[in-house]
């Protein structure tokens, strides 16, 4: 097993550096310069070569890169071109506010998701079941930020009941999480109902019903641990994304997180930030495959065992 985590992490590092090589160089080939954002066109271009020297951004693409993955590796992404501060410290101001609505709209598509998927799963074919796959389709055929304006303007500009952007407390949350939990419900509600269904008809569950166990435990015992093997995979896999794929939502509630702060650096330019919120964004999808690498193993025997390897 440590074996195994250590060819994971070993793997990851690879995965953060290729991620860090591409994006410097997509942020290299992005059409403008940086530097006339910050002096302007006024400028003698004496001054802006100087300024350009005080950024690094005189030196070859090469040498660029190394200095900045040499200051990353110690926790130093640099310093926002665009306003000056610690690249690292705008991120840890704005990653609470992300990790909050992203992690609150993950939890909540799989704890309602995943119930409705096993319970169609088990009445296939019932008035429910068609319910749940036609209205789980329509969702999935939502666009989060369409839906996003539409909640904005009837909730907030009509009937005036919840705030219109920016985070002034518990009811801040609404909408945004409206906006991500109702098109992601979707994918959750029919991948759990395609895993149990699997699963409902496989050997185990029928000798679990010949044993004379009922309903309750046969879904719990077996065919929700075996479902949840797959659900669990995609549950870690989505997180890292639902922080990123979080941009546009919180670009139109002005949600003051890290998705904001992301769309406001690319559009200005502003390499460090950039590259520091891609970097945080491809650690924790290392971290969370990983994580979810391990827990399949820890519900699937099989994966558990071949992790241990062979038996002395």
């Amino acid at each position: 097993m440590a074996d195994y985590i250590i060819k994971r992490l070993l793997q990851g590092i690879l995965v953060v550096l290729a991620v860090s090589i591409i994006l410097f160089a997509i942020m290299q080939m992005m059409p403008g310069d940086p530097i006339l954002l910050i002096c302007g066109d006024r400028v003698s271009p004496e001054i802006q070569a100087q300024v350009r020297a005080e950024w690094g951004l005189d030196q070859p693409v090469v040498v660029q890169y190394l200095n900045w993955l040499s200051h990353a590796l110690r926790g130093d992404f640099g310093q926002s071109i665009i306003t000056g501060q610690d690249a690292w410290t705008l991120i840890q101001s704005r990653l609470p506010y992300t990790l909050l609505l992203s992690g609150l709209a993950l939890l909540l598509q799989y704890l309602i998701g995943v119930p409705i998927g096993l319970l169609a799963a088990y009445k296939h074919g019932s008035l429910f079941d068609r319910a749940v796959v036609w209205v789980s389709t329509m969702l999935w055929s939502v666009p989060s930020f369409w839906l996003g304006v539409i909640l904005v303007l009837v909730f907030s500009v009509t009937l005036g009941v919840l705030p219109v952007s920016g985070f002034s407390g518990p009811a801040s949350l609404v909408l945004p999480l409206c906006a991500l939990v109702i098109p992601g419900l979707a994918s959750v509600i029919r991948m759990a109902r395609a895993d149990a269904m699997d699963v409902l008809y496989e050997k185990m569950v029928v000798t679990a019903y010949a044993k004379g166990l009922n309903n309750r435990r046969v879904l719990l015992g077996h065919v929700l641990r075996n479902a949840m093997i797959p659900t669990t995979i995609m549950f870690f896999l989505s997180l890292p994304w639902v922080v990123g794929g979080s941009v546009v939502i919180e670009k139109i509630f002005a949600w003051p997180g890290m998705g904001q702060l992301l769309w406001s650096s690319i559009t200005k330019q502003d390499y460090p930030m950039v590259q520091g919120i891609v970097i945080i964004i491809a650690l924790l999808t290392v971290i969370s495959n990983t994580i979810g690498d391990l827990l399949t193993g820890w519900l699937d025997p099989r994966i558990r065992n071949e992790l241990r390897g062979p038996a002395a």
